[in-house]
């Protein structure tokens, strides 16, 4: 991954975490907690800092390990006594990084295979309360280019508290361990599921199933579900809205700076570098070794056959046939028959690809060695504006108009603004971050607990009041669009209204999250597709000398390739 300055502002800052670096007390257990599942009695802790409940590394699923390497999860196991659910669950296999904290060696191969487990929030209140609550249910995705994350970095304590939802943050298999498409693993399946690649969004529907089983004991209602995450989060909100298989066990769903691309079965399996073939014969010697084979795979050599410069940041939903649709995953969103329509908000940061700029050594230098600062502020910006564009167009305006096309009409778009970001010396961060990608991830959670050491540089005193003002707005609406499938004027009801999409360019049909002396909450017209961002590039008169125009070009479709973004005329 990457490291960036002495602020630890690394790159797995867009991945994930709403976390604090600070040393907590260890929870204890609170007999106000005690809840019974399908599995046995829980007992988790009140959360210190908000006063909500909290159950942590509760099982959903039985471990992969084994026989059930690369199967479809099976149920989680019954146990005897009270479980005290206090402790945060095992990381699922992945490789460190610079966010992983100073005491971690980036690059590292850490966590185990048992690691499906999920965290529950909830506002306080007893067992009795709780089961007759019918309270909305929002299950966080985590990012990490489904490479990287666990549940722990994200406290949905004050979102639940604040807003009478109950929070569900869960993990899921991981790379190579969640997915992964070979001939030797469909050929032994014992179910119609075992024969997906895609064992991380099964997981993903595993812990939607048990939140339909369990969830009203902690207060939830099993019939008003909303899945939202960021990143890979949002594309793997992306593929359950495409998922047949997930079919009624959610009923809103939220794609935050998400992808809607897919990996064809063929790619996966047998003609890239990284297929499985490719990767089963450099472990095993053999490209079609038999399912015992691949199961029985050392993961430590496993994950040493990959080149993970390159292979991990590949898309991972692949297109199976049997989890997923058989072709493009955004082509199911034209029909309203193949894709799950429940209410849909979409949306991006306006300057996503900052934070990964910032982390590009031709576009940065440091100032005495440790203070970051643009080589060339105008192809800064002009390089983040155009890949930024590109990514909005790919993750908002085309899945919206698909959506919209086909019939669906409780589509919500969004672009988030915020850059008021705080100043070290040479460096600023309301100009080197922007509204960077995963920078809103803070405001849906209310917790400012998120670039561990940065934060005092990123979230200032000067900035808290607008920030916390935009934060109350932004967890307003996305629980508003939980409990009644449209985020309208938030909970309140004292909000600018939120419209739903049309993709008319004359039409408001687009919010926009700003401070109040930014422009604040508002809707705008417009809307972005391939020829529009082409047309912006070759007019951008800040793009004109030194061939920035050409390798602002080339940098967007090399980011994020598009067919019909043609070259400027000079290039």
């Amino acid at each position: 991954m990457f490291r960036v300055i002495s602020f630890s502002l690394a790159a797995g800052l867009a991945l994930a975490a709403c976390t604090s670096t600070e040393p907590v007390p260890p929870p204890v257990a609170d007999p106000a907690t005690a809840r019974t599942i399908s599995s046995g009695e829980l007992v988790g802790y009140t959360d210190a800092e908000t006063g909500a409940h909290a159950w942590r590394s509760v099982p959903f699923a039985a471990p992969p390990v084994g026989d059930l390497r690369w199967r479809a999860p099976r149920p989680a196991a019954d146990w005897e006594g009270a479980r005290e659910a206090l402790d945060p669950a095992p990381w699922c296999p992945q490789l460190t990084n610079a966010l992983d904290g100073d005491d971690v060696e980036p690059g590292q191969l850490a966590g185990q295979e048992d690691c499906l487990y999920l965290n529950v929030y909830a506002p306080s209140m007893d067992a009795d309360t709780a089961a007759e609550a019918d309270l909305p249910v929002m299950m966080w995705i985590h990012g990490g280019s489904n490479t990287w994350g666990r549940a722990d970095q994200y406290n949905g304590g004050v979102l639940a508290d604040r807003h009478d939802v109950i929070v569900v943050v869960v993990q899921y298999r991981l790379g190579p361990m969640g997915w992964f498409a070979h001939e030797s693993l469909r050929e032994s399946a014992e179910t119609a599921d075992d024969a997906s690649a895609n064992f991380g969004t099964l997981d993903q529907i595993a812990a939607l199933e048990w939140i339909r089983s369990n969830i009203d004991a902690f207060g939830g209602d099993a019939d008003n579900v909303t899945i939202f995450g960021e990143s890979a989060g949002g594309h793997n909100v992306a593929a359950l809205l495409a998922s047949p298989r997930a079919a009624g066990l959610f009923h809103r769903a939220v794609v935050q700076s998400g992808s809607f691309a897919s990996w064809p079965l063929d790619d996966a399996e047998v003609t890239a570098d990284e297929s499985a073939r490719s990767i089963a014969e450099r472990v095993t010697g053999d490209a079609m070794a038999d399912a015992e084979t691949l199961r029985a795979m050392d993961i430590n050599a496993l994950y040493a056959a990959y080149d993970t410069e390159e292979d991990f940041n590949l898309p991972r939903i692949i297109e199976d046939g049997v989890v997923l649709p058989d072709d493009a995953m955004i082509d199911a969103f034209e029909n309203t028959a193949t894709f799950n329509t429940v209410p849909v908000m979409t949306g991006t940061n306006r300057d996503e690809t900052k934070l990964f700029n910032l982390m590009d050594e031709r576009l940065i230098k440091q100032a005495w060695g440790q203070f970051p600062k643009p080589r060339d502020p105008a192809l800064y910006e002009g390089l983040s504006k155009y890949q930024s564009l590109m990514w909005r167009v790919r993750a908002v305006d085309e899945p919206a108009n698909a959506m919209t096309e086909a019939g669906h009409a409780d589509v919500y778009a969004y672009r988030f603004d915020w850059d008021e970001a705080g100043k070290v010396f040479v460096s600023d961060f309301s100009t080197l971050l922007g509204a960077g990608h995963a920078i809103e991830i803070p405001f849906v959670f209310g917790r400012f607990q998120f670039l561990g050491d940065a934060d005092r540089y990123v979230f200032t005193k000067k900035n808290a009041p607008e920030r916390t003002e935009l934060s109350d707005a932004m967890m307003s609406y996305w629980a508003n669009f939980a409990k009644t499938g449209a985020p309208g004027r938030g909970v309140d009801g004292d909000l600018p209204e939120w419209s739903a999409w049309t993709g008319a360019p004359s039409e408001p049909t687009l919010m926009v999250f700003d401070s109040t002396s930014d422009g604040g909450v508002r809707m705008e017209a417009g809307v972005e597709n391939d020829e529009t961002v082409a047309a912006s590039l070759a007019a951008d008169p800040t793009l004109a000398e030194d061939g920035r125009r050409c390798i602002v070009h080339q940098a967007t479709e090399h980011w994020w390739p598009a067919e019909g973004l043609n070259a400027p005329q000079e290039c």
